[in-house]
């Protein structure tokens, strides 16, 4: 893993061979947006893909001359999947490199536990988490998501568990800030359709959850839904498997994925369903990053990481007169993301060229649509439905 030290080295250096040094002589500080991932712990199965994007989102912005004639300058930092851990980092961005933003912001446990230090020094946290309760926060308007929000996701479970026919509903996941709004959530969903729903809440990080499936088996379900992450889905999987449990298996992308493939035995894995929020995969943003990264296709957290870099720089960039700071950014985010009037661009490249010429811009990432509603919500998003068929994961419906 490439340290903080040797990356922002890597990064000022391209930025610098990317534009001409009297450029950057105007002004030598850099703008510098904090990027805060799991590179580690239990859900950094997205840890590396969000880095690099990130990384591109910098080089793309420094090569078409950077901000306001400053280049951009992305500071990693590993929120160990631990929420004080993450305050650490959180901190260490605002208070030692002076981060206009900080970008990343997966689980929602850390989301949680570093907003406050987001508002109160005016720092804007663009987050890839789904608790409907962190945009519930007194933020200021310093938040913005822009991954699908817990209902929203826990509905579209819920509504593929009836589908599939299914009449009684167990959710089974570890203490978060989401677990108990998806239990009401989905079991709302099945009593509305004459059906039945009910869970638990289990203690993280065991090595066996026999005793906590023998309890939800009782309950006689048809389907189980998994609301935890790689390591405890993975066991929860296992110990069904040994129950002879033949119902269905509904989990999210943060569970069900292909890292968990590689976890567990084909056979234990067989059938499971996997909620995926997608990414804009028609969108030229999201098709240039693919390409840069040399890979056939990429997960929507990572495109999210992408945009928020993105958005931070343009939202800076559309007022050159202002101070670069999170206010700044704040203030002017909704105005080059959702102007009815302005062009459409999925490029941060042609975006800065437009804002320099004095046009207005509607840019629209990677990840979709940017679109914020007044809590910060991003309004449009996407979804894919994936099921693991003989060892390997396949799309079953893209809504």
């Amino acid at each position: 893993m490439t340290s903080r030290r040797s990356f922002l080295c890597t990064s000022a250096a391209a930025a610098l061979g990317a534009a001409h040094p009297l450029l950057w002589a105007q002004n030598r500080e850099p703008i510098r947006i904090g990027i805060l991932i799991p590179l580690t712990g239990a859900t950094s199965q997205f840890g590396a893909t969000m880095s690099r994007a990130a990384q591109i989102a910098a080089e793309e912005i420094n090569a078409a001359g950077g901000v306001n004639g400053r280049r951009v300058e992305v500071v990693i930092e590993d929120d160990q999947s631990n929420p004080e851990a993450a305050v650490r980092a959180a901190r260490k961005l605002i208070d030692v490199d002076r981060v206009v933003a900080i970008g990343g912001s997966y689980a929602s446990s850390v989301t949680s536990a570093i907003a406050p230090l987001c508002w109160e020094s005016k720092t804007v946290l663009a987050t890839s988490s789904g608790a409907d309760s962190i945009t519930k926060l007194p933020h200021q308007g310093y938040i913005f998501r822009t991954s699908p929000t817990v209902t929203l996701q826990g509905t579209r479970v819920g509504d593929l568990g009836v589908e599939l026919g299914c009449k009684k509903m167990f959710f089974m996941g570890p203490q978060t800030p989401f677990a108990q709004a998806y239990i009401d959530i989905i079991s709302g969903i099945f009593t509305r359709a004459g059906g039945a729903g009910a869970g638990l809440i289990y203690e993280d990080k065991k090595a066996s959850y026999r005793s906590e499936v023998d309890q939800a088996l009782r309950a006689k379900p048809d389907v189980i839904v998994l609301g935890g992450y790689v390591p405890d889905t993975s066991v929860v999987l296992k110990d069904l498997y040994r129950a002879g449990f033949d119902g269905k298996r509904i989990g999210f992308s943060f569970g069900i994925n292909q890292k968990l493939v590689e976890a567990v035995p084909a056979e234990v894995g067989e059938g499971a369903y996997s909620l995926v929020p997608s990414a804009s995969v028609n969108a030229g943003a999201y098709k240039r990053l693919v390409a840069k990264m040399k890979i056939d296709a990429l997960d929507s957290y990572s495109c999210q990481v992408y945009d928020h870099v993105n958005l931070v720089a343009l939202a800076l960039a559309s007022a050159p007169t202002a101070e670069a700071n999170g206010t700044t950014v704040r203030d002017n985010v909704r105005g080059i993301s959702q102007v009815a009037q302005g062009k459409v661009v999925d490029s941060a490249t042609d975006g800065l060229k437009m804002l320099k010429d004095g046009s207005r811009i509607n840019f629209d990432g990677a990840s979709g649509p940017l679109e914020f509603a007044e809590n910060g919500d991003v309004k449009g998003v996407f979804f894919r439905y994936e099921q693991i068929q003989k060892g390997k994961l396949a799309v079953t419906k893209v809504a």
